[in-house]
């Protein structure tokens, strides 16, 4: 119980700041570690290693993102029945959850071990290092389960307000990682297979410490009632994480649009995607984990009907996401080559990271206040418009890049990102305007309706 919090209750900026550190440092170590794999591959390996490993990342996204997406939206169920209060509605959920959960890994699992060649060829993988991305996505692909189960478990002590827990796993998971990347490069000589096999092992050990505190909650104590299959629940669930869910492919597929413009121009445009990319993911760390606590907020206030507590925290996590812009957006505007320079080798490489990079800094607020501003449409239950958005984020992504790659190259990988990110902006804070204000003037009327028929009659 000491972990969780309630954020119905307290001044908004301090729960959401509490909540917010160890978040923070939970995903920051989980990209450092991922970082590492890639630092790692790059100078261990060489460039056209790094190349495979970075070929994988659009559709490990594709088949991650719909899990994670899922999750996440199961999450803010979670999240809703722990803000009203009812324990029994939420117990039912998670065990639900659960269940869908365990279906979910065995089907993503068959699926990719058997589409796993065609879509690289889709691709248009290089014939170079296509047998090296197969190999990584073999491995990482078998453990789907771990990766799963650990995103599950996670997500749900983030919706009770637990992030405290997520941290500490992922600290453990962090070192088991970097040190099993180096033994199994540099000792081991076992080559790209290396990092997708610290991964998961990495993955095992963070779930095994998630699913240990949840068992400890005992609010969350599940009986064999609450484990009694309820397809119900499963269309309460499903209808709240599967657009989610979409939301995330959707976005995969037009990034794998843009990996396939990128395979086209040669291995050494691959291998500088797969470094920028990487960076993009670290940098955006500190908006998406105010994304994530505004998901858990908005989720529990919204299930207490605390509209006022909602707009207060997104004023919050926006200015956390304003700060994170001013000073990454910064380093990659003003320090391309550098930090270019420590994931890549070759002249050629970083300075075709060193164009991209520059490009994303300046813009790179849209993508902060775009995590702020989904999520909380999201955490109030309505997950259809950020689906929406997704299918726009899609769509500008693949004509800017095939509008642009001719003309300007490489370039065009950023400028499609950019364009992607306004889009999905605009629609995303239309949506919450509007969602916010109705459902705000809902409750508040309900409220008066309430208070009126309760209030005693005067004499």
């Amino acid at each position: 119980m000491t972990r969780t919090i309630d954020f119905t209750e307290g001044k908004p900026s301090g729960v959401i700041l509490k909540f917010f550190f160890p978040l923070l440092l939970t995903n920051t170590l989980q990209q450092f570690y991922n970082f590492a794999d890639t630092a790692i591959v790059g100078k261990g390996l060489g460039d056209r290693a790094l190349a495979a490993v970075g070929n994988m990342s659009s559709l490990c996204f594709l088949i991650i993102g719909f899990s994670m997406g899922l999750a996440n939206g199961f999450s803010i169920l979670i999240a809703q029945r722990f803000g009203e209060k009812d324990l029994p509605k939420l117990r039912k959920t998670l065990a639900s959850s659960i269940q869908l959960a365990a279906i979910l890994a065995a089907g993503l699992t068959i699926f990719s071990m058997i589409f796993l060649r065609p879509i690289l060829m889709m691709l248009r993988t290089d014939s170079s290092i296509i047998e090296d991305s197969l190999a990584y996505g073999y491995v990482l692909f078998g453990g789907l389960t771990a990766t799963i189960a650990y995103n599950m478990s996670s997500g749900i002590l983030r919706s009770l307000g637990d992030s405290r827990t997520p941290l500490t796993a992922i600290i453990i998971s962090s070192i088991l990682n970097i040190t099993m990347d180096s033994l199994f490069i540099f000792v081991f000589k076992m080559g790209v297979i290396s990092a997708a096999l610290a991964t998961i092992i990495s993955q095992v050990i963070s779930a095994a410490v998630c699913i240990n505190r949840l068992r400890k909650i005992d609010f969350l104590a599940l009986s064999r009632e609450d484990m009694k299959v309820d397809v119900s629940m499963y269309g309460v669930l499903l209808k709240n994480g599967i657009p989610m869910a979409l939301m995330n492919s959707i976005t995969a597929v037009g990034c794998m649009v843009v990996q396939y413009h990128v395979n086209g121009l040669g291995v050494a445009f691959t291998s500088a995607y797969s470094a920028c990319s990487k960076y993009l993911n670290m940098f955006m760390q500190p908006a998406a984990t105010a994304g994530v606590t505004m998901s858990s907020y908005t989720g529990q206030n919204y299930g207490a009907k605390r509209f006022d507590r909602i707009k207060e925290g997104l004023k919050v996590c926006l200015g956390i996401a304003a700060i994170s812009y001013v000073t990454l957006g910064s380093a990659m505007v003003l320090l391309p080559r550098q930090l270019a320079s420590v994931l890549l080798n070759g002249s050629m490489e970083i300075g075709y990271a060193a164009q991209f990079l520059p490009i994303c800094g300046v813009m790179i607020i849209a993508v902060d206040f775009l995590f702020v501003i989904r999520n909380a449409v999201q955490g109030m239950g309505f997950p259809f418009v950020p689906m929406l958005s997704g299918i726009l984020e899609m769509v500008l992504r693949m004509s800017a890049i095939i509008i642009l790659v001719g003309p300007l190259g490489f370039k065009a990988t950023a400028l499609a990102e950019v364009a992607a990110w306004v889009g999905a902006l605009a629609v995303n804070t239309a949506a919450f305007i509007a969602v916010y204000t109705r459902e705000s003037r809902k409750h508040s009327c309900s409220d008066t309706v309430i208070t009126a028929v309760q209030r005693p009659k005067t004499a």
